[in-house]
C-alpha cells in the first residue's frame, strides 16, 4: 500500500498539468468454503479461500497527452493475494489523430488488452456488472496481454448517415508464450484478479507435471514471457447497430513453438482460439451480453493437446443509481494427447448474480453471490475429489476518484 500511494502521489504530480488520473480502491467481506485457490497451489477455482474482511484490488490508471496525436497511458494494480502485488497491467503509447477522413485511422505500442471484451469496459479493465468476472475473462486477465503493436481503422455510422459502424484492428506481440498452461494444467477458474507484468502464477504441484523424469515444469508459470522469438498475431472486427448492437469477433494465434523450453523449463504452447462477443441494448434499463470462445493449445510433441470452450450469458438490468446483473458460464477443456497419465480434461458451470449501488459519486457498494460447479480430472493425482461446487459471497465497499 505505501508503494501504491507513492504511485499514487508521482501520477498526481502529473495530474496538475491537466492530466487524467483516475482510480480505485476495493474492499470486501468474503464468506467462502475452505478451499485453498490455486494461488495457494491448492485445487479451488475462485479467489475466495475463507470468511475474512479481504483488501479485494485497488488500481491507479493515468492517462498523458504529449502531443495532439500521442498519449500515454498505463495502469498500476494492487493486490493482498498472489505471487506479486504491486505492478503494471497495462503500459502503451496511444498514436490518435484527428483526422477528418471517412475511414479513420490509430495504433498502439506496448502492454495493453486487445479490445476482445464486452464485460471488462470500465477503467482499469474491470466489469461495471459484476465482481466476479466470466471464464472466459478471468483467463485473459491472467495469462493474455498484447505486449507488441496493433493498428486500427474504423469508420463511425452517424457522420456517414448510417446506421452501421465499424473497425478493424491488427495486432502482432511478443512475450505470450505460455499462453494456455493453466486452462490445459487447472482449467478455467472464475475471478477478478489481473497478472502483473512481472507475475508469477501458481497452480497445484500435480506429480505429472512436476516429474522431472516426464514433463518437469515448474508448478508456476510467468504469463508474459518470450521464449521461442516468434511473432504472434491477431485480428479483430467490431460491427454496431446505432448505440443498440455491438459484436466483436477475433481470431488469436500466439504462433509459439511448442517444443521450445527455456532455463526455468517453461515451456513454449502454441495457442489459437476465436472469440465472438455480443452486446445488445434492449431499452433504457435492459442490456444483454454473450461471448463464446473455442480454440487449443499445444505444447510439445502432442505431450498436451486440448481443444477448449467457454461461454456465458448474461442480462443487466439498471435504474438510477443501481445495477443488478445475472450471469450463466460454462467452461470445459478436453484433452487429445499422447499422455493421458497427465490428465487434463476440465470443465465447469458458474453463476453469478451480483448488486452495485452507486452511493455517492466516489462511493459504491455491492453485493454478489457465485457458485462455480467445477470438475477437474487431474485433483485425482493429489487425492482429492475431481469434483467441487464452491460458493462465495461478496459484500462490497469501493472508492473511486
Amino acid at each position: 500500500m505505501r508503494a501504491m500511494l507513492f504511485c499514487f502521489c508521482c501520477l498526481s504530480m502529473f495530474n496538475a498539468q491537466g492530466q487524467n488520473i483516475t482510480g480505485r480502491f476495493e474492499a470486501a467481506l468474503v464468506l467462502a468454503d475452505s478451499i485453498e485457490s490455486w494461488q495457494s497451489k491448492g485445487s479451488g477455482l475462485i479467489r475466495g479461500e475463507e470468511n475474512a474482511l479481504e483488501w479485494q484490488q485497488g488500481f491507479i490508471a493515468g492517462r498523458f497527452d504529449l502531443n495532439r496525436n500521442w498519449q500515454a497511458k498505463a495502469v498500476i494494480n494492487a493486490y493482498a493475494d498472489g505471487e506479486k502485488h504491486l505492478g503494471f497491467t497495462q503500459a502503451y503509447l496511444q498514436y490518435k489523430p484527428l483526422s477528418p477522413k471517412q475511414i479513420k485511422f490509430k495504433s498502439k505500442i506496448g502492454m495493453f488488452y486487445p479490445a476482445m471484451s464486452i464485460e471488462n469496459t470500465s477503467e482499469g479493465w474491470l466489469s461495471p456488472y459484476t465482481y466476479t468476472q466470466s471464464a472466459i475473462n478471468s483467463w485473459i486477465g491472467e495469462e493474455l496481454r498484447t505486449i507488441g503493436g496493433e493498428a486500427a481503422w474504423s469508420s463511425n455510422g452517424r457522420r456517414q448517415g448510417s446506421p452501421w459502424s465499424w473497425e478493424l484492428n491488427l495486432g502482432i506481440f511478443k512475450g505470450n508464450d505460455p499462453l494456455g498452461t493453466l486452462i490445459a494444467w487447472r482449467g478455467f477458474a472464475m475471478h477478478d484478479r489481473q497478472s502483473l507484468h512481472h507475475d508469477k502464477v501458481q497452480f497445484a504441484p500435480v506429480d505429472s507435471i512436476i516429474n522431472i523424469n516426464d514433463i518437469g515444469s515448474p508448478t508456476w508459470l510467468k504469463p508474459f514471457v518470450e521464449i521461442d522469438g516468434d511473432w504472434g498475431a491477431y485480428i479483430g472486427f467490431h460491427l454496431s447497430y446505432l448505440r443498440e448492437t455491438n459484436m466483436r469477433y477475433y481470431y488469436y494465434d500466439n504462433r509459439a513453438d511448442p517444443n521450445a523450453i527455456n532455463a526455468e523449463r517453461l515451456y513454449g504452447w502454441h495457442t489459437k482460439f476465436h472469440s465472438f462477443a455480443l452486446q445488445h441494448q434492449l431499452d433504457a434499463n435492459w442490456r444483454f451480453m454473450a461471448q463464446f470462445l473455442s480454440g487449443s493449445t499445444l505444447m510439445g510433441n502432442r505431450s498436451v493437446f486440448t481443444d477448449f470452450v467457454s461461454a456465458y450469458l448474461a442480462a443487466s438490468y439498471a435504474t438510477g443509481k443501481h445495477r443488478a446483473t445475472v450471469r450463466i458460464d460454462y467452461h470445459a477443456v478436453n484433452e487429445e494427447d499422447t499422455k493421458p497419465e497427465d490428465q487434463n480434461d476440465s470443465s465447469g458451470k458458474g453463476m453469478t448474480v451480483a448488486w452495485r449501488y452507486q452511493y455517492t459519486a466516489v462511493v459504491e457498494l455491492g453485493a454478489e453471490v457465485h457458485q462455480h460447479r467445477n470438475d477437474v480430472a487431474n485433483r485425482a493425482q493429489l487425492g482429492l475429489n475431481q469434483r467441487q461446487i464452491q460458493s462465495q459471497l461478496r459484500l462490497v465497499l469501493a472508492y473511486t476518484f
